[in-house]
C-alpha cells in the first residue's frame, strides 16, 4: 500500500485518480483550494485521508500546502496535477505572475522543492505541449501578447521538463510525465474526444508502485504507453534554466 498525495484533486482527473488509488487500497491526500471544494471532495471521496486546503497560485499559498503535507508524514509518491486551462484570460496573481505559469508550472516547481522527497513523481503535462517552445526568455509573458491556448500549452511543456530535470538530479526517485488526453472536464470542455475512462490511469498507476512496469524514470507516457515528449523537454540546458527561472523566482532552491 502507498501513501499518495494529489494536488489539485477537489475535481475532476485528481479526483478520479485517488477514487482510483483508494479502491486498490492505496491512502490518498487530497488538495483543494479553499473549504468549500475541500468539503465536497469529502463528501465524494470519504476514504481520502486528508484534504489539504490551500491557494497554490500564490509562492506563500504553495509553500503553505508543502507544509501541510509536510505535517502528515512522508510519502511514496505525489501526482502534480493541479492546472488551469487552455481558455484563461491574462491575470495576473498577488505575486505579479501570470496566474497560468503561477500554477502550472512554478507550484509544481514549489511543491517538489519543498515536499519531503518521495519514492515516486507523476506531472501531467497535455499534447499541447508538442508543438510549443519552451519560451523561456519570456516565461513571464512580458514581451508577447497574451494568448492563453500558448501559455497552457508552454506550462505543460514545463511539467514535462521539470519531471526530466528531477529523473537527471534525483536518480533515486521515478520522476515521469504524461498527457491524460483532451477528456470533457470541465478544464477540457465539454466537446473534448478522448476517453475518460483512460484519462486518470497512467498517473494512478506510475504513482501505486504496484508493478515493476511503472519502476521507471525520465519516461513520457500516453495511456500507459511510452511515447516521445516534445524533444525541447529533454534537454539539459533548457532544463536548467527552467529550474533557475522558477528558483529565482519563487525564493525557494531546488534541493541536490
Amino acid at each position: 500500500m502507498s501513501r499518495i498525495f494529489i494536488s489539485g484533486s477537489s475535481t475532476g482527473l485528481g479526483l478520479m485518480a485517488a477514487g482510483l488509488l483508494t479502491e486498490k487500497g492505496h491512502q490518498v491526500v487530497l488538495h483543494a483550494r479553499n473549504a468549500d471544494r475541500a468539503g465536497q471532495a469529502r463528501k465524494t471521496l470519504p476514504q481520502a485521508e486528508a484534504v489539504v486546503i490551500g491557494d497554490i497560485s500564490t509562492i506563500a499559498g504553495t509553500k503553505e500546502v508543502a507544509a501541510q503535507v509536510n505535517a502528515l508524514g512522508r510519502f511514496d509518491a505525489v501526482i502534480h496535477n493541479a492546472a488551469v486551462g487552455y481558455r484563461e484570460a491574462h491575470r495576473l496573481t498577488a505575486d505579479g505572475l501570470p496566474h497560468v505559469f503561477a500554477i502550472n508550472t512554478l507550484s509544481a516547481y514549489i511543491l517538489t522543492a519543498l515536499i519531503d522527497r518521495p519514492k515516486r513523481l507523476v506531472y501531467l503535462s497535455s499534447g499541447m505541449h508538442h508543438r510549443v517552445d519552451a519560451n523561456l526568455d519570456d516565461i513571464l509573458w512580458k514581451k508577447r501578447r497574451w494568448n492563453g491556448s500558448e501559455a497552457y500549452a508552454e506550462s505543460k511543456l514545463h511539467d514535462a521538463m521539470l519531471a526530466f530535470a528531477i529523473a537527471r538530479r534525483w536518480p533515486e526517485v521515478f520522476s515521469n510525465s504524461l498527457e491524460p488526453g483532451w477528456v470533457p472536464t470541465r478544464m477540457g470542455g465539454p466537446g473534448a474526444p478522448d476517453d475518460m475512462d483512460q484519462a486518470h490511469l497512467t498517473q494512478a498507476w506510475l504513482a501505486a508502485g504496484d508493478d515493476p512496469k511503472a519502476d521507471v524514470t525520465g519516461e513520457y507516457f500516453y495511456h500507459m504507453k511510452r511515447m516521445s515528449p516534445n524533444p525541447q523537454a529533454l534537454d539539459p540546458d533548457l532544463q536548467n534554466r527552467l529550474i533557475a527561472l522558477c528558483a529565482e523566482t519563487s525564493g525557494v532552491m531546488l534541493p541536490s
